[in-house]
């Protein structure tokens, strides 16, 4: 049973659909929150919602004031009465018949208002909202902790997220209500698992009262307990004998455990909650993760929200994204700058997906949001903790003061000295900010890792650095230069978190190819994230005569800079690299960005390099220069790298070298080592004096393993 299907067992009305809407002035807001306005003339507006999916809204920044009239039937004696919201963009006000409940803020954080003496007067009501989110005009200094929805180069600038995007509802409960229930795994073997679960608890005055802890139905711990008026947190543990459990797809199967939590008063049920968990232990030493003692190499890739409005999404949309990660052959999503719906975390827990979870913090922020993170880092444990597919949290993407995705021309000149100071000198935002939110997490959830920023190089006094980001290909360097870095510098591809490169997508309506090569470049740079001087060095738009024919040529690049970059990684599994995350999975809006599947999650070529190069069993060998002269000699190691947990027995390897038509073979046999790369030998190529093509294909064969691989370079006269 999800969350959201228990809270329904307490919800007395479900406030979701269509409601009343004006933009917010301080007049209205004075006199519009009661129940004697008439709204008759005010706009409807769908909640759950943003409200730039309403065309009189599409272009707005807020305020907006919402109001919903409903009728709701008054307490009984012991009911209390409370007004839920799920979520709200990203931060507002909230009254009841015109009493002030109180001022939330954090879009993803859940908050409750006890209303149950104003629902006792009378049953006509009105719950008026006032919602802002507030455009972050200073990008070095931001004051909304929204993550990429507000600051990012693959959304666009003039997207505002604002609304009620979660649900609304009336909870009826009785003295003493849930407010939080946190279940985390602690440590989990085939003998035993330990559960530690705490509970925040709102209760309407002293009383006695008695908890119960139930595993699939199954009564594990009871206990009394006292309860003082207003909050009162519970901590407690519970085992679990001989477990069912939960891996990673590809390691076992995805066992799901039901904790549910009730509180009795008076020997009556008050409240209840449910948490669909699984049993598992996670570790991590110098980037290695291993899940129930299982090491396992990460193969991963960022995830965009499925929708901007991530409101809006259906939750077969938010399913289909991790399903389309898991047919990449991928083991990891990386919930990159966002917290995402509860939806895309049941999936994740179902289909065995791991997820990096990103605190939504992205680039520079002011300093007073101190205090609500650290508050909003503890509420992301208690919303998430109970997932197993989580296995690390990361408080902030690439710390840095930069004022990127604006819809400014890229320029990588202007960004390369904030791009070295940024790593290499202390800032509020990297020395300051991110230890709060990391100690905030590592108090919280005691079970997973915690990354206090992503994106970060060696610099003192923590030589040791975090993940990195490397975009040889397209910000910096030739698209060649990872294995010498790796070579010179392996400390620096432990966990490789971003890399790629832009490339055009199939679904293009936005782009007017009939003015081809005379796009409008500017309104493709400033609303869909088109890095213009970036494709100029890569891929020159005038180098191609069609438009569709320099699409092709971007989608091959990026499947050329993807491919390569993971066959260097994998190569070096575990010595000393631990996995990586490709940037970028999906697009959440039309853009032109480094994602593999567009908006409309039409795939690029490259999402099928990423399949293939991300199969269980590959076959990889150094890559070939893109020419050589004739007669010039290269040694070229071949490698194979498995996943699988078994040795491949009696494996076959071939390799075959076509030069001006006549092929070269050389030939392998032996055991391929499980959870591996190892290296199957050297061969020798000669390049022809006769100019033309020279491919190089591999193959491996074992039962019904089978491998392929090719490599293509040019034999060219010396000038």
């Amino acid at each position: 049973m999800s969350a959201h299907q228990n809270a329904s067992q307490w919800t007395a009305l479900d406030l979701a659909g269509q409601w009343r809407v004006t933009k917010a002035t301080d007049d209205s807001l004075r006199t519009s929150v009661g129940l004697d306005t008439d709204d008759a003339e005010w706009p409807l507006i769908a909640v759950p919602g943003h409200w730039q999916s309403h065309s009189m809204f599409s272009d707005e920044s807020g305020p907006l004031l919402y109001r919903k009239d409903f009728e709701l039937k008054k307490p009984e004696d012991g009911e209390r009465n409370f007004v839920v919201l799920d979520g709200l963009f990203y931060q507002g006000d909230v009254w009841l018949d015109g009493a002030y409940l109180g001022d939330p803020e954090g879009y993803f954080v859940p908050h409750a208002y006890d209303v149950t003496a104003l629902a006792d007067l009378d049953t006509g009501h009105v719950l008026a909202i006032g919602a802002t989110c507030a455009p972050q005009r200073d990008k070095k200094a931001k004051r909304n902790i929204t993550g990429i929805f507000q600051h990012w180069d693959c959304i666009n600038p003039s997207f505002n997220p604002g609304g009620i995007w979660r649900g609304v509802r009336i909870e009826r409960t009785g003295p003493v209500r849930i407010d939080a229930l946190r279940v985390l795994c602690r440590d989990a073997s085939e003998a035993r698992a330990n559960i530690r679960l705490t509970a925040r608890l709102d209760s309407n005055g002293e009383a006695p009262i008695r908890i119960l802890t139930f595993v699939d139905d199954k009564v594990v711990d009871e206990q009394e307990k006292s309860v003082a008026l207003g909050l009162n947190i519970l901590d407690w543990d519970i085992d679990i004998d001989d477990p069912a459990l939960w891996w990673p797809w590809s390691l076992g199967p995805q066992n799901l455990t039901d904790i549910r939590f009730e509180v009795i008063c008076d020997g009556q049920l008050s409240h209840s909650a449910t948490r669909r968990t699984g049993l598992r232990e996670v570790a991590v030493h110098d980037w290695i993760y291993s899940v129930n003692g299982e090491r396992l190499f990460l193969k991963g890739a960022n995830m965009a929200p499925t929708q901007a409005m991530l409101g809006q999404a259906t939750t077969e949309e938010l399913r289909r994204d991790v399903e389309l990660a898991r047919d990449a052959g991928l083991d990891l999503i990386r919930i990159h700058g966002h917290i995402s719906r509860p939806e895309l975390y049941d999936a994740a827990d179902e289909l065995g997906m791991l997820v990096w979870q990103d605190f939504p913090l992205q680039w520079g922020y002011a300093r007073h949001i101190r205090k609500q993170a650290v508050r909003q880092a503890e509420e992301a444990v208690n919303l998430l903790g109970h997932h197993p597919s989580i296995i690390v949290w990361c408080a902030h993407n690439e710390p840095f003061t930069w004022d990127l995705g604006q819809g400014q021309p890229f320029d990588l000149k202007k960004f390369a000295l904030p791009f070295i100071a940024g790593h290499q000198l202390p800032s509020w935002n990297k020395s300051v900010l991110d230890r709060w939110i990391k100690r905030a997490f590592e108090k919280a959830d005691v079970t997973r890792p915690v990354i206090a920023h992503s994106g970060v190089l060696p610099h003192l006094p923590l030589l040791d650095g975090a993940d990195t980001h490397f975009y040889f290909g397209w910000y910096h360097g030739n698209e060649r230069d990872l294995p010498g870095l790796a070579a010179k510098l392996p400390s620096l591809v432990r966990f490789v978190s971003e890399f790629g490169a832009q490339a055009i997508p199939e679904s293009a309506d936005f782009i007017d190819a009939a003015l081809w090569p005379d796009l409008d470049w500017k309104h493709l740079e400033s609303e869909h994230g088109l890095q213009y001087s970036i494709f100029e060095q890569h891929v020159p738009p005038r180098a191609f005569a069609s438009f569709e024919e320099w699409r092709l040529a971007t989608q091959i690049y990026q499947s050329d800079v993807i491919k390569y970059h993971i066959e260097t990684l994998r190569r070096l599994k575990y010595r000393p690299t631990g996995g990586f995350c490709m940037f970028l999975l999906n697009d959440a809006m039309p853009m032109v960005s480094w994602s593999v599947l567009d908006h409309q999650r039409v795939p690029k070529l490259a999402y099928t390099t990423l399949a293939e190069a991300c199969r269980q069993v590959i076959i990889t060998a150094d890559r070939l220069p893109i020419a050589m002269h004739p007669g010039e000699e290269i040694r070229i190691a071949i490698h194979a790298v498995s996943d699988l947990r078994e040795n491949l027995k009696d494996a076959v390897v071939c390799a075959t070298l076509e030069v001006a038509g006549v092929p070269q073979v050389w030939r392998w046999e032996g055991d391929i080592p499980g959870d591996d790369c190892s290296l199957v030998g050297h061969i020798t190529l000669t390049a022809s004096f006769a100019e033309g093509p020279l491919v190089l294909d591999l193959t491996l064969e074992c039962g019904e393993v089978v491998a392929t691989n090719r490599y293509f370079s040019n034999v060219v006269a010396r000038t």
